[in-house]
């Protein structure tokens, strides 16, 4: 793959330059030009779904969460009737944030330099010295600007800019499969808990989605030491792990036990399970036919993600965001999601769990943060814009399954790389089709 041509006015070529045919080989500039970034902030994350807040954050009327959709600010809000509004958290006065925290009720949303009033879903409801505003003066043009795309699945709060969007379901076809199994698992369903956790990597945004869609690979090396101390699990992902990808973009990745595999076996422990958190995560198991299909009764310790970037950990119990600021930085946001019906002791180990691994100072997280940094200093050597990277681990290999939907591929296939960047190269190539 040689080094695609510029264009004008671009520090690198097209998009039909950036990947080669089947996306096993991928530019390091895809990583890294200005250009790319902001042609996917007009297109990746302005024509899908994204996801904003989960339900159980917003349980009551007025309750809200601020979030962001790709660059754009927004808030996620509870109204009086039980919808859910997207607003962008934009003042129409004069730009500034209304809402400066993270979570909360409110009735109001104050912008602090004129006080220019609004409902949580958005309504301009109060301007000091209205009169001097003059008669004509239409509020209704004023409000936040609403998001016109809001739905959810499985507590699952998404919304998206471009008003002809296919519906959430269609978005992500099969794919619900696999985000049954994960979230129906446990009985009552899951549920947020405590505030969100923040923290900048010097990397692209993409660098963290591609890993949790089915980076397996990468554990056994950069994990090492974890690996040692739970080495019977490291045995199971060797030889039961699979990827799949059932709608392009999106990819789960989990241990598919046989059908004669015990209770004690399909219960996800970690190293730090307490006595009651593997007592009740046993027992939920023993009643998950009751929720689930034998088929995905058999699936363990899924990671999974929906296109563009959000990302789920079963057995770390995460939920997290991959926010762009930059080519080379993003914001990292992070959630404990806990089943919702389990004792508080064993809510207490799951924190627990999540605080050593993938807290903002877990073990785990450090070691990924460090190698997504590393690959985006790696992608700015202009010197090697001629030596793509490598995503064709077992390509043509995956196929269909016998029990699961999708394309399916075995431990180390990077099929779920290459479909995420078919899926980006669709995306950034609609813009020069549009043009």
């Amino acid at each position: 793959m040689s080094r695609p041509a510029p264009i004008a006015g671009s520090d690198t070529g097209s998009p039909a330059q950036w990947l080669n045919h089947d996306c096993s080989e991928v530019s390091r500039e895809v990583f890294t030009s200005e250009a790319i970034y902001r042609r996917e902030q007009q297109t990746v994350f302005r024509n899908n779904w994204l996801y904003v807040a989960h339900e159980s954050q917003l349980k009551n009327p007025g309750d809200f969460v601020a979030a962001y959709m790709g660059e754009v600010p927004v808030i996620v809000a509870r109204d009086r009737d039980g919808s859910i509004a997207v607003s962008v958290n934009s003042c129409p006065h004069r730009g500034l944030r209304v809402c400066r925290t993270d979570q909360g009720n409110t009735a109001r949303f104050i912008c602090p330099y004129h006080t220019w009033a609004f409902k949580p879903t958005g309504e301009l409801v109060g301007i000091p010295q209205a009169r001097k505003m003059g008669p004509e003066i239409d509020r209704s043009r004023y409000r936040l600007k609403a998001v016109p795309r809001v739905e959810s699945i499985f507590g699952l709060i998404f919304a998206s800019f471009d008003a002809q969007v296919e519906p959430l379901a269609d978005y992500l076809g099969d794919h619900r499969f696999y985000m049954e199994a994960f979230f129906d698992r446990f009985p009552g369903g899951l549920e947020v808990i405590g505030p969100v956790h923040k923290w900048n990597i010097k990397c692209n945004w993409k660098l963290p989605v591609e890993n949790m869609l089915g980076d397996i690979g990468h554990a056994a090396y950069l994990h090492g030491t974890l690996v040692d101390v739970n080495g019977e699990a490291n045995q199971e992902i060797e030889n039961l792990a699979v990827t799949a990808v059932a709608r392009p973009g999106h990819a789960a990745a989990f241990r598919y036990l046989p059908e004669d595999s015990t209770l004690q076996q399909r219960a996800v422990h970690n190293p730090q399970s307490t006595p009651e958190l593997a007592e009740y995560l046993t027992e939920v198991e023993r009643t998950v036919a009751e929720r689930l299909s034998p088929v995905q009764a058999r699936m363990k310790g899924m990671a999974l993600g929906v296109y563009p970037n959000l990302s789920l950990l079963w057995g770390q119990h995460t939920l997290r965001v991959s926010h762009p600021r930059a080519p080379g930085l993003i914001e990292y946001w992070s959630w404990l999601i806990s089943p919702i019906e389990a004792p508080a002791s064993v809510k207490k180990a799951i924190r627990a769990g999540y605080t050593v691994g993938f807290g903002p100072s877990g073990i785990i997280e450090q070691e990924d943060s460090y190698a997504w940094s590393e690959q985006y200093i790696g992608s700015s050597i202009d010197y090697l814009n001629d030596t793509p990277y490598y995503y064709g681990m077992g390509v043509g290999e995956e196929g269909a399954h016998p029990d699961l939907p999708g394309q399916v591929g075995r431990t180390y296939n990077e099929h779920y790389a290459r479909s995420f960047y078919q899926r980006w190269r669709e995306d950034v190539l609609a813009q020069e089709m549009e043009a």
